[in-house]
């Protein structure tokens, strides 16, 4: 059987589908960023009033955790029905749950009314979250590395990633500008409800733009093929988490450490720094914000040229320059923040931001490239989303922990030291993709053979 060939998307499309994923990206990230930061500065009076100060914090910040240990989850379940119902279906759901869970926490009666139910609830709407952005990632960069070609992958692909910065930088700026407009007082009362409630909004939006995009014409092409198979030969695919774990296990365990770097350095500079410059630092909140603000900017803008370098020079050389980097990053990082001006914290955000860029941008083509297509959705949401467990979601607890424990930054930068090392020997094991073609890779051949060998 001849392999199925698909037709290059046509540029102006291709640019809806981006357009389409960012946007759909950018609302879920912000839906998810927007806990992190409420986590950092009011939840743990709004919802843990009882505790010491830092130990309220602590307790936010599980409940911020909580959120991605839902993800493995939901890409589980996202993937699954992803690979075989198709990538446009699955993102309108995943938008759906994320949204319709952000504008409930924004009607959350707090401990004060409640008492004990507050946090319960709170930890419930966090699972949705997490089990609906577990599914989001992987079909969002699926949509748009299969409509386009191996070429320019690595940059249209880096523009979904994109949506993390640019929920951030939403994020925070609404909650700069209350900060800035409110007292304290003002925004303990009803002022944090005002951001969450905005994503109902922003999901109405999101869903018009997403119901208006294509399949993924690589998909279509691949159901066609299994359905011929099927009818021809009688062969009877099997689930994708099952071929995953056969054909492609090595694929998963690459993917999963290489996340490990990109995903700790993440929330350590973008979430647990909301607590180190107003707690060890003596920043307020609102220099904190205005520093995580124009640094998401940079960052959103060097995501697409680390992309495009990629193309240039491959996604493991890329990938490796930020692991490298940020590990090497980490001691001035905290250098730069104690000497306690906006201009150091700025300074120690951005360029942290920057490197991590570097890993964020390829990570969307590198695991695409990975997987064949009838498990790909599968393939990249498990090995990104199962990585986050153990990465992404202890990192500002642990931060937190480690600086109540030591009082000192020290400890934290070996941390994501010891991070930026386990991605590096993962990079080490990787095989380049930059070349591969999405239709000609094969579910029966091995993660290091990506030849199609059709009979």
């Amino acid at each position: 059987m001849a392999a199925a060939t698909t037709a290059p998307t046509p540029p102006g499309s291709l640019k809806r589908i981006v357009a389409a994923s960012l946007i759909g990206t950018t609302i879920e990230w912000y839906d998810f960023f927007l806990y992190g930061s409420a986590a950092a500065l009011v939840f743990n009076k709004l919802f843990f009033p009882e505790s010491d100060p830092l130990v309220g914090t602590l307790l936010s910040f599980l409940t911020y955790a909580v959120g991605f240990a839902a993800r493995p989850l939901g890409a589980l379940v996202f993937g699954h029905y992803g690979d075989r119902l198709g990538r446009k279906k699955l993102l309108v759901l995943s938008l759906l749950m994320m949204g319709g869970a952000t504008f409930a926490i924004g009607l959350l009666p707090t401990h004060a009314t409640v008492g004990s139910a507050a946090p319960v609830l709170l930890t419930a709407l966090r699972l949705v979250q997490g089990f609906a952005l577990g599914g989001e990632w992987g079909g969002a960069v699926l949509l748009v590395s299969e409509h386009g070609d191996a070429k320019r992958r690595g940059f249209w692909a880096s523009w979904p990633q994109t949506g993390a910065p640019a929920g951030q930088l939403l994020a925070t700026g609404v909650l700069s500008a209350l900060t800035a407009l409110l007292s304290d007082a003002a925004f303990a009362s009803w002022g944090w409800r005002v951001p969450f409630l905005l994503s109902g909004v922003l999901v109405v939006v999101g869903l018009w733009i997403r119901l208006s995009v294509d399949e993924s014409p690589v998909f279509k092409a691949a159901l066609a093929a299994a359905e011929e198979r099927k009818v021809l030969a009688g062969q009877v695919e099997k689930m994708p988490l099952v071929a995953v774990l056969k054909h492609h296990w090595r694929d998963v365990l690459v993917a999963m450490g290489a996340r490990m770097a990109e995903n700790i350095s993440y929330y350590v500079i973008t979430a647990f720094i909301l607590v180190y410059a107003t707690t060890q630092v003596g920043l307020t909140k609102q220099t904190a914000l205005n520093a995580v603000l124009i640094a998401s900017a940079v960052h959103f803008a060097v995501i697409p040229a680390w992309g495009a370098l990629s193309d240039r020079i491959g996604r493991r050389p890329v990938y490796l320059i930020g692991a490298v980097g940020v590990g090497a990053w980490m001691f001035p990082f905290f250098l730069l923040i104690d000497e306690g001006s906006f201009g150091s914290l700025l300074l120690a955000v951005t360029v942290g931001l920057v490197l991590h860029g570097a890993m964020y941008a390829p990570q969307a083509a590198f695991l695409s490239e990975m997987f064949a297509t009838r498990m790909r959705y599968s393939g990249a949401s498990i090995g990104a989303q199962f990585s986050s467990v153990a990465a992404g979601a202890p990192a500002p607890l642990i931060a937190t922990a480690l600086l109540a424990d030591y009082g000192t930054s020290t400890p934290i930068s070996l941390y994501v030291i010891a991070a930026a090392l386990l991605t590096v020997v993962a990079l080490a094991c990787a095989r380049e993709t930059r070349d591969r073609d999405l239709a000609e890779i094969d579910e029966r051949t091995p993660g290091d053979a990506r030849v199609r060998a059709d009979a």
